[in-house]
């Protein structure tokens, strides 16, 4: 199994008095990862299934990644809305072996389950960037500890488009 983790884009700031839930990309963070999202489908091709978390920052930067992977589908699942990293992992289990699955979340959950994919007890040292994108491969599926084949940055991501 492959999975790219990805972390939402550049969201409007808390502080603006928009209820958490509903924090929208802001208009830099749509253009940013709009170049990212070519990036990466540039440099991978498209997962079989991408799931979301139901958050807007989430699902609009879920629509921007399946629109650059010429415009795939994507669900929305809780667990990814700061579920734990069991819930993540039985989301995973529905997928087959040989599945390559998108998931689109926020941190900390998405460095955490970063962090438990490739076995390490460091989440705070694969922090994510806003629009950041990690992948990692799983031998024998969603149960198995696998290796990180790529860990990100968005400018990085927007200089490969």
């Amino acid at each position: 199994m492959r999975v790219f983790i990805i972390r939402h884009a550049i969201a409007a700031d808390r502080a603006a008095g928009v209820v958490d839930d509903e924090r929208r990309l802001t208009r830099r963070g749509k253009q940013r990862f709009r170049g990212a999202a070519r990036g990466l489908a540039r440099l991978f091709a498209p997962p079989t299934a991408m799931v979301s978390s139901p958050l807007v920052r989430a699902r609009q930067t879920a629509q921007i990644a399946a629109r650059a992977w010429d415009g795939m589908e994507f669900t929305r699942d809780q667990a990814l809305a700061g579920g734990s990293i069991e819930d993540v992992l039985a989301l995973l289990s529905r997928f087959p072996a040989d599945a390559s699955v998108a998931l689109v979340g926020h941190e900390p959950q998405v460095s955490e389950l970063l962090a438990h994919l490739v076995g390490s007890k460091d989440a705070a040292s694969l922090a994510f960037k806003k629009g950041g994108v990690a992948v990692v491969d799983l031998p024998e599926g969603s149960d198995s500890t696998g290796h990180l084949a790529a860990f990100l940055p968005p400018a990085v991501l927007r200089a490969a488009r």
